[in-house]
């Protein structure tokens, strides 16, 4: 299966102070030094992540899908 998403390597940016929101809005804490791993996905392809996801099921996504997206961020930190 050929994924439909990328990291823009280009804009991968380490920071010495950054905060965030989680998916629930929560503000979470501010970092003291962090790395932003901008992902680009498809819009067919979240379409398709998220039809496979169930966040209830500790073994989702699939075990391909899980490796792909951890190689795709991996190998960005790397490259920094």
């Amino acid at each position: 299966m050929s994924h439909q998403y990328w990291v823009d390597q280009q804009q991968v940016t380490t920071t010495t102070g950054i905060g965030c929101v989680d998916t629930a809005g929560v503000e979470q804490a501010t970092y003291d030094g962090a790395t932003i791993v901008p992902v680009i996905v498809t819009s067919a392809e979240v379409a398709n992540l998220l039809a496979a996801y169930d966040e209830t099921d500790p073994n989702s996504p699939d075990e391909s899908t899980a490796r792909a997206l951890a190689r795709l961020i991996l190998n960005a930190l790397k490259a920094v």
